[in-house]
């Protein structure tokens, strides 16, 4: 792995690589010390779903305090419009679609990132920080084959660059059910093991196909393997009961944990690498939050997200680390409404509108699929304003690595690229081009007022969710400065456009 990384830039052709109002302030050094950095992906939220980004359905007033301190992003930009590709973009600052085996990662997957990769982690620690993953991680966990959850799990987050590690495996509604924290299932009784297989039933436990009596949330697709809590989820697992978590306090814990990284490294520059389940599916809100956003369980858990990153900013004003604390918060992917159970949030939507303006969401090459929040405040040096700049969080390492004077070793974050000033809101240059990518690896490109998305054989609709995915066998080219929300295709009329945003494309590819 370190030689293909030394040799990435003598390879022009290769494109499947391997690896890669605050509280009075601590005077403790803290203000002159290294900023703190926080990053929070949520998990499938869209544009449309806060209410500083316009939604009025539905309120977010942290997240909006937040917007309102710092840098309010409109045209940011995750890589991917799925989760795992997207995640391991912005870790490793490498284009997920130049890597194999980065798609959407089952829950017994291996550990996607090379550990001979330097993360985003990596450069941190480099640069004299402590550093954490907690909540959803999605990356894979243990070496090639199947995961054995009943020892010690490595590869895992440790092996690239975090110190600690307390996290979802996969996705709360993939198997198995249960928290890993430093390698170890949490609360697993050794006589009682876990199997975990996508293949194939294992072990007696019920299943939503054949005991759809027990269910307590029907699935609409898809979701019809083992019950856990009343959900069928997708894959098979058995064992392990006295480690499977509780959907409703998922939320409380991950935030637990989170606050107490916080509190117990305030003396010293952290990284913190947080990941929410809210709001994706099944969505699952605490009794404090059931039914009190009148837009049925999806509003309910957005309500959740909120008090999450309350809580987060509560702790670091009462910690007095605040000022020096840089807070990313953001999304992983655009949303989608309905991705796999019976919880009426179409029906209950409300006039709320999740993608805002823009066209497809999640698995999309369209607007919706890829442009998400993305907000960024720094107390100490960040002065509260509206980004319009084109960025994507591709370029977060490379930014941050630029704050902190930190070098980057031989072959990191090859895509990455360093827009610190735009990062903070101090200039508002536009990138030269973003790149989508969408579930079926379909890549668009986005340079000034144009968009262009490739050619593809692919479906134009996913299956299950009935989202547009932006596949078409004919190039499309749209004008986002008149047409936002992708309405018009004028690639005949602009056939040269067409051209050049083709050829930069390949280009990008050949990198």
């Amino acid at each position: 792995m370190k030689n293909v990384l030394r040799l990435l830039p003598l390879l022009p052709g290769i494109v499947t690589l391997s690896g890669c109002n605050h509280a009075p302030q601590k005077s403790n050094g803290q203000n002159s010390q290294k900023p703190n950095i926080i990053y929070i992906f949520a998990d499938d939220l869209g544009i449309g779903d806060l209410s500083c980004y316009g939604a009025t359905k539905v309120s977010t007033p942290n997240i909006d305090r937040l917007a309102g301190q710092g840098v309010q992003f409109t045209n940011a930009y995750a890589t991917s419009a799925t989760s795992t590709p997207s995640r391991f973009g912005l870790l490793t600052g490498m284009y997920p679609w130049r890597q194999e085996n980065t798609g959407i990662a089952p829950g017994n997957s291996e550990l996607i990132i090379d550990t001979a990769c330097v993360t985003m982690a990596d450069m941190l620690k480099d640069a004299g920080y402590t550093t954490a993953a907690v909540g959803k991680w999605h990356l894979g966990l243990g070496p090639k084959g199947e995961t054995d959850f009943n020892n010690r799990i490595t590869p895992n987050a440790q092996s690239i660059g975090f110190d600690y590690e307390f996290i979802i495996p996969a996705t709360v509604d993939r198997v198995p059910c249960v928290f890993v924290e430093n390698g170890h299932v949490v609360g697993l009784d050794p006589n009682d093991p876990i199997t975990v297989s996508y293949d194939h039933k294992v072990g007696n436990w019920p299943t939503g196909e054949e005991n759809p009596e027990l269910v307590t949330l029907k699935p609409s697709q898809g979701h019809n393997n083992t019950i856990i809590n009343g959900i069928p989820r997708i894959g098979w697992m058995t064992g392990g009961k006295s480690a499977l978590w509780k959907d409703e306090d998922i939320a409380d814990i991950i935030t637990h944990k989170a606050k107490n990284f916080i509190a117990s490294h305030q003396e010293e520059p952290f990284f913190l690498y947080m990941g929410t389940q809210d709001v994706h599916v099944p969505r699952i809100p605490h009794p404090r939050f059931a039914g009190k956003s009148g837009l049925g369980t999806r509003g309910d858990v957005i309500m959740q997200l909120d008090w999450t990153i309350g809580e987060i900013m509560h702790t670091l004003d009462s910690l007095h680390i605040a000022d020096n604390t840089i807070l990313i918060f953001t999304s992983d992917n655009g949303p989608v409404i309905d991705d796999g159970y019976q919880d009426h949030a179409y029906e209950l939507l409300n006039g709320h509108t999740p993608m805002g303006i823009y066209r497809g969401g999640k698995y999309s090459a369209y607007e919706a699929g890829t442009r998400v929040p993305f907000i960024v405040r720094w107390p100490a040096r960040v002065k509260p304003n509206k980004q319009q700049a084109l960025f994507s969080q591709i370029d977060v390492y490379a930014s941050l690595a630029s704050l902190l004077d930190q070098p980057l070793r031989k072959g990191a974050a090859p895509d990455s690229q360093e827009h610190l000033s735009v990062l903070l809101g101090k200039n508002n240059t536009n990138r030269e081009y973003v790149v989508q990518q969408n579930l079926n690896n379909t890549l668009a490109i986005i340079k000034g007022q144009w968009k262009y998305i490739e050619p593809s054989d692919a479906p134009a609709i996913e299956y299950w969710t009935k989202m547009e995915l932006g596949n078409d066998k004919q190039p499309q080219l749209y004008d986002l400065s008149s047409d936002p929300s992708e309405k018009t295709d004028v690639s005949k009329q602009y056939p040269d456009i067409v051209k050049e945003l083709a050829e930069l494309l390949e280009s990008v590819k050949e990198k």
